[in-house]
């Protein structure tokens, strides 16, 4: 039995819906929809849910929600929780770079991870390519352009069909995987322009770049009502982006899948009705 946390996100979702083909047995731990088939309740806030929500589960898909930002009091706690309960494989949605940035909250989570048995698997994706359909969807849709403090930053945007498709390869073959940590990119790293250009081509209208200063983009993700760690990750991941470190590709998913990893033109074609006018 595998229990899965952040079944509500993009990687979440695929993750579920590939288990579900595959008939493998899981449990998704969810704060609301208790009523609903395979769910339980589960909270990382609330300590009381851990127990009850990992029992008899031998695995576990970790992934950290948006809103928690202390991972040591939070997400820490319920691997000793899910370890001592009899798990013994985690496959953990890192960040790339986390290892070398003790400020991002995933740093935390690796090195508790690291610190224990070797039944884990870390993938630590780049920049999503679904960050489209949701953290961009407003202005594309609504202002036709992609707001963003990047500049001419190139972008390996990763799909998060390919991080599910890999987490589950990972269980299904955890003594090849485990103690394994692995970046995960798209297959080519492209500008803002360039996805642009694609959004374009796709949806039939002009979409437009507008770049956005650090300040200006911090001014619009509080008007989004994002909490103000969400806002401070997020304004220091796109400032990388504008330095290039979202710009390696690795062969990573084509190695691990046996096939290539998605193109954002891909994605974009695949999501087109994301962006309806």
């Amino acid at each position: 039995m595998m229990f899965v946390t952040g079944a509500g996100g993009n990687v979440g979702r695929a993750i579920v819906a590939d288990l579900q083909q595959r008939g493998m047995a899981y449990r998704i731990g969810a704060r609301t929809g208790r009523d609903q088939p395979h769910m339980v309740p589960f909270d990382f806030l609330k300590p009381e849910t851990f127990g009850a929500a990992i029992a008899d589960c031998k695995a576990l898909f970790l992934l950290r929600p948006p809103a928690v930002a202390n991972t040591k009091a939070t997400l820490n706690p319920f691997i000793d929780v899910a370890r001592k309960a009899g798990v013994e494989q985690i496959v953990f949605i890192s960040v790339a770079g986390a290892a070398d940035k003790p400020w991002v909250p995933h740093y935390a989570v690796e090195q508790h991870l690291k610190a224990g048995p070797l039944g884990w698997t870390i993938l630590r994706p780049g920049f999503f390519a679904q960050n489209l359909g949701d953290a961009y969807r407003d202005d594309i849709v609504h202002d036709h352009r992609i707001y963003v403090p990047a500049a001419q930053g190139r972008v390996a945007f990763i799909d998060a069909r390919d991080i599910a498709a890999v987490a589950v390869a990972a269980f299904r073959d955890p003594a090849t995987h485990a103690g394994q940590s692995y970046t995960l990119t798209g297959p080519e790293a492209v500008t803002f322009d360039q996805v642009a250009t694609m959004l374009s081509a796709e949806l039939g209208r002009p979409i437009r770049v507008e770049a956005a200063s650090l300040l200006s983009y911090v001014r619009h993700l509080k008007r989004r009502g994002l909490p103000w760690m969400q806002i401070l990750v997020q304004t220091l991941l796109h400032r990388g982006l504008r330095m290039g470190e979202a710009e390696a590709v690795t062969d990573t998913v084509p190695t691990l899948l046996g096939r290539p990893a998605c193109s954002l033109a891909e994605y974009i074609h695949d999501h087109r009705e994301l962006w309806a006018a």
